[in-house]
């Protein structure tokens, strides 16, 4: 095992917040981190630019494609992933180990594939929570009403949400985002449940 991989103890537990781009798992991510100060925001890395007010190291760790493959070579990463053609985004080891020796808890808001393969990584310290929506329908209304979306990549963030909910029963905990503040509140539920609070 290489030195500077993270070393799993009792003390290091993750939560894992994943969904659909779209269902909901940011506003609900953030609705906890400002509830509860020991929860702390895992800020990914990725390879793409900044949108609007996202600055690096609070919003994302922003790296150009090739910083990111030289981290993918140096194991740096807990998980990484060609979410779409050129677009990194990862976890890295050094995030996670920042988080505990603050003595907090890491909150990863991350996609389907790198949720699972975290879980498997650390077992019974891991709760995973995989956050549906409604329906694909009502995904697709959120998305188009972001105006961020050309009917091309609307069309591939469908198709993938379709494929990614097909994973849900993968998780700890599935939550049906009908409702946000519902959806927030059983979240927490089953967060606290989790850390013994």
């Amino acid at each position: 095992m290489h030195e500077t991989r993270t070393m799993i103890n009792t003390q290091n537990k993750i939560i894992i917040i994943t969904a659909p781009s779209g269902a909901g798992k940011s506003t609900i991510t953030h609705y906890l981190i400002n509830k509860y100060p020991a929860l702390s925001f895992s800020i990914s890395a990725a390879t793409r630019i900044p949108r609007g007010q996202e600055q690096d190291g609070v919003d994302y760790y922003f790296l150009s494609e090739e910083a990111f493959k030289q981290k993918i070579n140096e194991d740096a990463f807990l998980e990484w992933e060609m979410v779409y053609e050129g677009k990194y985004y990862g976890t890295l080891r050094s995030e996670l180990d920042r988080i505990w020796l603050a003595g907090k808890v890491p909150m990863l808001d991350i996609d389907v594939k790198g949720a699972i393969h975290v879980q498997q990584q650390f077992g019974d310290n891991c709760l995973s929570i995989f956050i549906e929506p409604p329906s694909v329908d009502e995904l697709k209304k959120r998305l188009e009403s972001r105006g961020t979306e050309t009917p091309e990549s609307l069309a591939t963030r469908i198709n993938k949400a379709s494929y990614e909910i097909s994973f849900s029963h993968r998780f700890t905990k599935s939550i049906v985002n009908d409702d946000l503040t519902k959806a927030c509140e059983e979240t927490e539920r089953v967060i606290k449940d989790f850390l013994g609070w």
